[in-house]
């Protein structure tokens, strides 16, 4: 079984979303930024884990997302499966036809029993405990913090004065006082 890029920033984007959703929603761009995700590929695990009810979205300026429940009451295995993300080491699926024809290669038997031992495990581990371990780790998590954008609403322009004539027939009228 491998677990791939889809699973881990899953669970490393809510884990990111934990640490920071007490001072208040928690946009996908804030979590891009510090966990060097893509955004657009975080907006489709989002929209994953929201249709599982394991987040919510807040809409509009100072929107973004938070828990569904406690982070507490959230597995790994609740955001590795959310995601689509199979959790099977057999060949076959867990079909039992590993050979064809419904007949079961020799290791099928080991390789489902691990498969309930992998969903055992991940069930057993909480996001809070994610996130309380990051906590005692030492990562600092600053309050609410501003995306720097790279286009303003504002241009920051200087104007600036130019004493040259501003039309031809003016430039005519500056060359005959000369």
């Amino acid at each position: 079984m491998r677990l791939t890029t889809k699973g881990r920033f899953a669970v490393t984007a809510m884990i990111d979303l934990g640490l920071r959703q007490s001072s208040g929603p928690v946009t996908l761009a804030a979590i891009s930024q510090r966990q060097q995700i893509s955004l657009s590929y975080l907006e489709q695990l989002f929209g994953k884990l929201r249709r599982n009810e394991l987040v919510e979205s807040t809409r509009g300026p100072g929107g973004g997302y938070t828990l569904a429940r406690k982070a507490a009451d959230i597995t790994v295995a609740d955001i590795i499966l959310s995601v689509d993300e199979p959790i099977d080491a057999t060949q076959c699926g867990g079909h039992e036809n590993c050979l064809g024809e419904g007949a079961q290669c020799m290791t099928h038997d080991l390789w489902a029993a691990l498969n309930t031992r992998m969903v055992e495990f991940l069930d057993s581990v909480s996001l809070q405990k994610l996130v309380d371990d990051q906590l005692a780790k030492g990562l600092q998590v600053e309050g609410k913090t501003t995306i720097k954008r790279a286009i303003s609403a504002m241009p920051a322009v200087k104007s600036v004065r130019v004493n040259a004539p501003n039309s031809v027939f003016a430039l005519g009228n500056a060359f005959s006082k000369i």
